[in-house]
């Protein structure tokens, strides 16, 4: 056993943080302040009138094929994504069947490919419309897909067609870095356009494939990584759910962590909660070094933007495609993409006729807005039966991925670090985000 290192928060970043630790031979243990494992993209159960119970998530997630570090370690843990996602070709479908969508016969073509078949066979747009996205597209390639660090993602694509930028560009903008695209940073779209139209796909997978769960998020990665390290390494890893730190303090080279059970100390410390926690929790460390405060500062002024789910029943209601995108912005039209359920789990009669309604930088009030979705659902989808199962609302979703915006490092003081989707990095607050932060912190502490 190579020492002792202590993961707070059992998220994506946090189990990912986990694994690698364990792997490379240290005692590891997780604390985790829920009952249930995956943090912001988790688990959620809801009981039926009828009984029943259906297992949803705290909100709908897409991953997509360039997410290669998040893919490799749901291989590494025993789990086989092919089975576990369902995998689309690039495609944004409107109801009336206009939008982006990838033909069959360019599928499986490579990157960038298949990205300028979807663009050249969109249904409803003009071979302007269509030639004017392929120059902008190979223009940002040209340019490294590299910007002035101040430009937003509107000033990247003014010279692109209206119709381009309300169909395409916005709804892909906000579902990635959850800001409309005229506050959103351009460096971080074109890193998110860089991989998924002219990176490389992981194993089995297109880099532009949307890749839709077909289980819920937190069978998806954490539940399943507490299992392995539990079956691999279980007689050096503890996963404590249900257990609050309340304190951090500094003993000699050692951090000591405090919570209802008591204080244990640990060689090193990896922290891997929302900012907002970590923010609170690092301010409250006595005789606190100064980097220590400096990341403290920055993780606090770091704005953030919420995202509602809205999931919705209509008896025998089947969409055109498992995911749509929906028109609208605004008060009126609030949602941007709608999920079929039912298409996701085919063997789940509970889930038949289940819709799952994705709101990205959302605002007002819940009863309001549940309102407002069910019926842009009931205009759009022809489906004026719809009623609410549950309305999920995670007020600090994301933070809010602004141009120039700093984000706190990795490295908080000596023998203490972070992790999460929040933490400097390409990505914006994604699966991939916080994967791959959890990994490059295990690295660090290990080093």
């Amino acid at each position: 056993m190579k020492g002792r290192l202590a993961i707070v928060g059992a998220g994506w970043a946090g189990m990912a943080a986990a694994v690698k630790a364990a792997d490379a031979g240290w005692d590891v243990t997780v604390f985790e302040a829920a009952r249930t494992l995956g943090g912001r993209a988790r688990a959620l159960v809801v009981e039926l009138a009828d009984g029943r119970s259906l297992t949803l998530d705290n909100g709908q997630h897409i991953l997509i094929g360039a997410y290669r570090e998040t893919l490799a370690l749901m291989r590494h843990v025993g789990l086989d994504p092919q089975a576990l996602l369902l995998r689309l070709p690039l495609a944004l479908p409107y109801p009336d069947g206009s939008g982006l969508a990838t033909p069959a016969w360019a599928a499986r073509w490579p990157a960038p490919l298949d990205a300028v078949a979807a663009i050249a066979t969109a249904r409803g747009w003009s071979w302007r419309e269509r030639a004017a996205l392929v120059r902008t597209s190979l223009a940002w390639q040209r340019a490294g897909f590299a910007c002035a660090p101040d430009a937003t993602v509107a000033a990247l694509c003014e010279g692109l067609p209206a119709r381009v930028r309300d169909e395409l560009i916005e709804p892909l903008c906000v579902s990635a870095l959850n800001v409309p695209t005229h506050e959103a940073s351009g460096e971080v779209f074109l890193r998110v356009m860089r991989d998924a139209l002219f990176g490389q796909g992981a194993e089995g997978f297109g880099a532009s494939n949307l890749l839709l769960p077909r289980t819920d998020l937190g069978a998806l990665f954490p539940v399943a990584a507490q299992r392995w390290l539990q079956q691999r390494h279980g007689e050096r890893t503890r996963v404590h759910t249900g257990r609050r730190i309340t304190g951090l303090r500094r003993h000699g080279t050692q951090w000591c962590l405090s919570s209802e059970a008591g204080e244990d100390c640990f060689e090193r410390v990896i922290w891997a909660t929302a900012a907002t926690p970590a923010a609170q929790a690092m301010a409250q460390v006595s005789d606190a070094p100064a980097p220590l405060r400096q990341w403290a500062e920055v993780a606090a002024a770091l704005p953030h933007t919420a995202i509602t789910t809205v999931y919705a029943q209509a008896p025998g209601a089947r969409l055109a495609a498992p995911l749509l995108a929906l028109r609208g912005g605004g008060t009126e039209a609030p949602a941007q993409f709608v999920f079929d359920r039912g298409q996701l789990a085919p063997q789940d009669p509970a889930a038949q006729g289940l819709l799952a309604f994705v709101v990205s930088a959302s605002g007002g009030e819940r009863e309001e807005l549940q309102a407002r979705v069910l019926a842009q659902g009931a205009r759009q989808l022809g489906l004026p039966g719809l009623q609410a199962l549950q309305t999920v609302v995670e007020k600090r979703a994301t933070f809010a991925c602004l141009p120039g915006q700093p984000r706190p490092g990795a490295v908080i003081a000596p023998g203490l670090w972070a992790a999460g989707d929040h933490v400097q990095g390409p990505y914006p607050a994604t699966l991939e985000g916080a994967v791959r932060s959890g990994i490059a912190a295990a690295h660090l502490a290990l080093g």
